[in-house]
């Protein structure tokens, strides 16, 4: 059984400073992840990979098609599905790791990366042990922990929201090149944790641009520019 599956999914940009010109980005996009098994999306840059993780995600809306994520015992289209839908679907079971930390002024990252558990209804002392072994995980340093990222380096951040978007255990994820600008043993933890959700049954979607890590990996891999259309 399918942990995820897009069915003839469509997307087309309007861009309204422009008259309203309508821009078709995506079409007939179809492809499924089952539990335990990792898909890359590959192609080049501009060819609609990132669109389709925000279609499925559901911050963006799909123009045609279906977009079937398993919650449990029940299904959720995310093509059809009401805002309280998709939000109550994405704390339970669809996690999306972006490259970008969004940093919260004056919150400690310790703070930042329990914050998923802590709405999961983990106890915070719990939730914060969690935080901290995937801190030590990504090799930050204990002395920056009562910090907010918002002074600490890109790299430092980039590992932050990595923590923090890894730490929960999401039957369905989401990747958006997690190791893009880490150093070799932080691209070796990204690689270590998706192997262990793997074996946990993560269905996982995932662009990495890395040959090796995308060969580490990834059991299939789904060439988007099949996909892609022309305005």
């Amino acid at each position: 059984m399918h942990a995820l599956e897009l069915k003839s999914v469509a997307k087309t940009f309007v861009m309204h400073l422009q008259g309203g010109l309508q821009l078709p980005v995506l079409r007939d996009v179809s492809f499924a992840a089952d539990p335990g098994q990792c898909l890359a999306l590959t192609g080049p840059s501009g060819a609609g990979k990132s669109s389709i993780l925000k279609l499925i995600y559901g911050n963006y809306r799909s123009d045609e098609g279906h977009i079937l994520v398993r919650d449990g015992e029940q299904v959720v289209d995310v093509a059809g599905a009401q805002p309280r839908q998709i939000l109550a679907l994405r704390q339970r079971a669809l996690g999306y790791v972006t490259q970008f930390l969004r940093a919260v002024p004056r919150v400690s990252a310790l703070d930042i990366v329990a914050e998923p558990l802590l709405t999961k209804s983990v106890p915070r002392e719990d939730a914060k042990k969690q935080a901290a072994a995937i801190l030590r995980r990504f090799n930050i340093p204990e002395r920056l922990w009562s910090l907010p990222p918002a002074t600490f380096s890109g790299g430092e951040q980039q590992r932050i929201n990595l923590a923090r978007g890894l730490l929960p255990e999401h039957p369905v994820l989401l990747l958006d090149e997690p190791t893009a600008s880490l150093d070799a043993d932080n691209r070796a933890v990204v690689v270590d944790i998706v192997r262990e959700r793997k074996r946990r049954g993560a269905a996982i979607v995932a662009i990495v641009h890395d040959d090796e890590v995308r060969e580490a990996i990834a059991d299939i891999a789904v060439d988007v520019t099949q996909f892609a259309t022309a305005a």
